[in-house]
């Protein structure tokens, strides 16, 4: 709606083209349909219809309809393109068996994230895990993920060497974080890979003001704990290999997220499905930069039906630009 307004601003009588201007009247009017927001909960085990439940269980009265749950899928009887944006932990998985087995969707475009929040191994009937998916990958010996390599696949490593390169401030984050688990573990040795966020300024607090944040979101008084002994100096003096220990998690994490693309590619081509792992934009815009798309039609056909589409009224410059880009 904004777009729209900014644009209409432009159409405004007495608006005048800057001189030069080689803008073209779109062929088409704006019109002001917006996306439209559906809250609801996923069950990941129900079928098509009851996939998406409504946010609040139902009250008295009739009972809340799926707003995906029309005869094509959507409530207007279209079909049905799952998009997940930054899909965390099983959620990525869920709408890929949702895809899978549900013949109203015909497409779906995933980019993961939280790696560490998947479920592996054996789960409750009914309860599929989130890797591995596929049968090829569940048969390759040795192909489980630790906790620590699934959490480091989520890391932005362009950000990381950029760091590097720069010696920042913020690489003491890592070493603070590490001296704040051997505090909490020695306190509490039950709490383990606790999502703990002190504050996103952490490397420019000292390490005394940075616990005092981030003990309390681990259920521990601050004032129960040595802050400024000399076993917390000793390890604070080891940043250097805090880093270099980081480092090559990073250096292998590309390794891991790459397992687990892949197995959730091979999961769809299995069932045969038509799909592709696409590098969608610079990871430096955004570290999950890989979208995993799939149709029910080959890709190929997909794409080029979005090309003709796209074809009514462009110009040759318009298609000079969009050679450019790809």
């Amino acid at each position: 709606r904004e777009l729209l307004r900014e644009l209409g601003k432009t159409r405004a009588p007495g608006h005048e083209r800057p001189p030069g201007s080689c803008q073209t009247p779109s062929p088409h009017p704006l019109t002001p349909r917006a996306p439209r927001h559906v809250a609801g909960r996923l069950d990941p085990a129900a079928p098509w219809g009851e996939f998406l439940l409504p946010a609040e269980p139902p009250g008295p009265g009739p009972a809340a309809r799926n707003p995906l749950g029309g005869p094509g899928g959507s409530e207007d009887g279209g079909p049905v393109l799952l998009t997940g944006l930054h899909a965390c932990g099983d959620l990525g998985p869920a709408l890929l068996r949702h895809f899978a087995r549900g013949p109203a969707v015909a497409a779906v475009a995933l980019a993961g994230c939280c790696y560490m929040k998947l479920s592996t191994g054996p789960q409750p009937p009914g309860c599929p895990s989130g890797y591995p998916m596929s049968a090829s990958v569940a048969a390759l010996p040795g192909h489980q993920l630790s906790y620590r390599a699934r959490e480091a696949a989520c890391h932005a490593l362009e950000e990381y060497e950029g760091r590097l390169r720069r010696g920042s401030a913020h690489l003491r984050a890592h070493c603070y974080r590490a001296v704040l688990e051997s505090l909490i573990r020695a306190a509490e040795p039950t709490k383990r890979h606790l999502g703990l966020q002190p504050g996103r300024k952490a490397h420019a607090l000292g390490f005394p003001q940075y616990a005092q944040l981030g003990l309390p979101l681990a259920g521990l008084d601050p004032a129960g704990v040595p802050l400024d002994s000399e076993a917390v100096g000793a390890m604070l003096e080891q940043q250097h290999k805090v880093v270099a220990f980081c480092t090559l998690g990073q250096l292998l994490a590309p390794a891991v997220e790459s397992l687990i693309l892949l197995d959730r590619l091979l999961y769809l081509r299995e069932q045969g499905f038509h799909c592709a792992l696409v590098p969608l934009f610079n990871p430096r815009f955004s570290p999950r930069n890989l979208v995993l798309v799939a149709a029910r039609t080959p890709l190929a056909a997909v794409l080029a039906g979005l090309a003709e589409d796209s074809e009514d009224g462009a110009s040759s410059e318009d298609e000079e630009l969009g050679e450019e880009r790809q």
